[in-house]
């Protein structure tokens, strides 16, 4: 089973490459963010032509999340973080795999720059949220895969520069710090469990050519709990969206289970 998590910065401005890519590389799931759109608005047709089922967690013009699949996902839910700003940032449901019951979750962290405003204080408030929630859902289930768009660099090989992200809300250590506390519940950072050191990104930010030059950032996860490692199979970062014509400021990575 391929399971992929991707950032479209719009779902309605990047349709054709997100359709691109399902037919191309036909992941089983698709898990998306920040696709700007109310539910109203949501693309549902060009999706379903193509097989898929869409399950959206929307928002005007900012924001929300999506899970699109080929087969039915089950309990989907919105309401994991009771979210004080209301923001559509977290959606989830389960599916059955090696008569497993893994339950995805799909999220989208806040940016929380600039820092030292109330854009970082959400960010805490919402990690800490997130974390809260995860202890009570590990009790539940030990099968859980928690990906999608962190806005968290884990460490200095992730950024392509280090020196100049040293207070940024990515890569404060006080973030990092939350990143490392979801990981101590029972989880493992799949892309380093596979890769260990090697040095790829997810995102380049449209400004001062960081695509051509590879200035990236490694912030969109894959965080599997530890009794998923006995079936994952691979986990690869796909450049080839990002290359595009009208591309988001990210590019899918990709969770391979077996």
């Amino acid at each position: 089973m391929l399971i992929s998590s991707w950032n479209v910065n719009s779902v309605r401005a990047r349709i054709l490459n997100i359709t691109e890519y399902l037919k191309k590389c036909s992941p089983d799931i698709l898990l998306i963010q920040e696709i700007k759109t109310e539910e109203s608005n949501f693309p549902f047709d060009e999706f379903k032509k193509i097989k898929y089922e869409n399950y959206v967690f929307g928002q005007k013009s900012y924001n929300g999340v999506a899970i699109l699949s080929k087969n039915k996902i089950l309990n989907i839910k919105t309401d994991l973080i009771k979210d004080k700003l209301k923001q559509s940032r977290i959606i989830s449901g389960e599916i059955v795999f090696k008569k497993k019951t893994i339950q995805i979750i799909n999220i989208y962290t806040p940016n929380g720059n600039p820092v030292d405003t109330e854009k970082y204080t959400y960010k805490i408030y919402w990690l800490n949220n997130l974390i809260k929630e995860l202890k009570k859902l590990m009790k539940k289930n030990e099968n859980i895969i928690l990906a999608g768009d962190f806005n968290i660099i884990p460490s200095e090989e992730d950024v392509y520069n280090p020196k100049s992200f040293e207070d940024d809300a990515l890569f404060r250590l006080e973030i990092r710090k939350k990143f490392r506390e979801i990981i101590n519940l029972g989880f493992h950072d799949s892309y380093r469990y596979i890769n260990g050191n090697k040095q790829e990104y997810t995102f380049w930010n449209y400004m001062r050519g960081a695509w051509q030059k590879n200035n990236g950032l490694r912030i969109d996860h894959f965080l599997i709990s530890n009794p998923m490692l006995d079936i994952l199979k691979d986990v690869r970062i796909n450049k080839n969206p990002r290359g595009k014509i009208k591309a988001s400021d990210h590019t899918p990575i990709e969770l391979e289970i077996l």
